[in-house]
């Protein structure tokens, strides 16, 4: 999943955090861990999340997996 993130940070323009915080929501986390890992707050994570989500067009956890799925590397 690492690098299928990196590949799409590069052609979407996500922030590293942006894409540190995709790539374990592909990974089944929930915002509750993701923002005790970061060590920010669980708002800060649905905040990254939405920009993630806008900045790639889907609108679901599946969609974004399935995303990252389809990159060819």
């Amino acid at each position: 999943i690492s690098k299928q993130a990196e590949l799409l940070r590069q052609h979407y323009r996500l922030s590293a955090r942006e894409t540190e915080v995709m790539e374990l929501i592909a990974r089944g986390n929930t915002v509750a861990r993701i923002a005790e890992d970061l060590v920010v707050t669980e708002n800060t994570i649905r905040t990254h999340s939405k920009c993630i989500y806008a900045k790639l067009d889907v609108h679901k956890k599946q969609e974004l997996i399935d995303m990252l799925k389809a990159v060819e590397l």
